[in-house]
């Protein structure tokens, strides 16, 4: 096979139908096939691909959600296509999209990967790729740090037209040369969700490969569809992730730093919006929400950050 590719669904039926028909309608002149992880849906995924693309699928079925690092690995040990290309059920390949992916990584032998444009349905610029995660952007604002060196810290409306390299990418779309993860390993799967394809590049990059974003492709992605079932939850599993980043990847002074700047950053979001829910005398939505929010990451701190919190519990 040329290409193999790789979704992981969890209770996105409709969307991954219609990935999947992405697939089929614009891929041409390559040999392929798609591998889907099913994670436990409860809505059913798994059986709706079943009826719909029979044997054209091959299906992993899963009792449980194993997060997106087992998942995708679950895939990545039996795929032996040249390239694998990661999508989110919530992606919708455009015509020659997939076609630009490939070519570019056929003329760029340092790459070993490379992740398109990433857009909403209406065309508007979403974040495509990141920096590392480091002290400076975890402790000052990224817009700040985007305005006041461009260069090192490109955002989504970084005007640039050829491809260039960067950090990482956003894990929904992500074309990758199978040698260069012969030769760095599999997703870490000490990561449950958020922040596994960053770390993923970071090895990449560690082990001399190159990570590049093609602003000339473009896929239309329907962003956070996991996030959005429970967004305190993914919270949690971000704040998760991204201390396991900082503690594999960065001194143990920089992960103290980080443990003790962002309790204090969530102490003071909690007491801004709760004095906002008291001045609004609770009417306004955000307020509420967002003190909820807050409180709850607080408490899954001062419980010691349990394993049993986040979306592990939530699915």
């Amino acid at each position: 096979m040329d290409i193999s590719f790789i979704i992981i669904n969890w209770n996105t039926c409709r969307l991954l139908i219609n990935c999947l028909r992405s697939i089929q309608n614009t891929v041409t002149g390559y040999q392929y096939d798609i591998f889907v992880v099913d994670n436990g849906s409860i809505d059913g995924s798994a059986d709706e691909v079943r009826k719909q693309f029979g044997s054209q699928i091959n299906l992993i079925k899963n009792t449980e959600n194993r997060g997106f690092a087992r998942a995708n690995n679950q895939a990545l040990r039996i795929a032996k296509s040249t390239y694998i290309v990661l999508l989110n059920s919530d992606t919708v390949l455009k015509n020659g999209a997939l076609r630009a992916l490939i070519e570019f990584l056929d003329h760029t032998p340092s790459a070993a990967m490379v992740g398109p444009r990433l857009i909403d349905t209406d065309g508007t610029l979403q974040n495509s790729y990141d920096n590392f995660p480091e002290l400076l952007t975890e402790l000052l604002n990224k817009s700040l740090l985007r305005a006041l060196f461009p260069a090192k810290y490109s955002g989504k409306k970084a005007v640039r037209s050829d491809p260039f390299e960067v950090d990482s990418l956003i894990g929904a779309c992500i074309a990758i040369r199978h040698t260069a993860i012969e030769q760095v390993g599999l997703l870490d799967e000490d990561y449950f969700f958020f922040l596994e394809e960053t770390d993923w590049c970071f090895r990449m990059r560690t082990a001399g490969w190159k990570i590049f974003h093609n602003p000339r492709v473009e896929v239309i992605h329907l962003q956070g569809q996991s996030k959005q079932r429970s967004p305190a939850d993914a919270w949690i599993e971000y704040y998760r992730s991204l201390y396991k980043f900082f503690r594999k990847n960065r001194s143990s002074l920089s992960y103290l730093t980080l443990r003790i700047f962002r309790m204090v950053k969530l102490i003071i979001n909690l007491a801004l919006n709760f004095i906002g829910l008291c001045l609004t005398m609770g009417t306004k939505r955000k307020y509420i929400d967002k003190t909820g929010i807050y409180a709850y990451i607080l408490c899954w701190h001062f419980m010691l950050c349990p394993d049993s919190w986040g979306l592990k519990k939530s699915h």
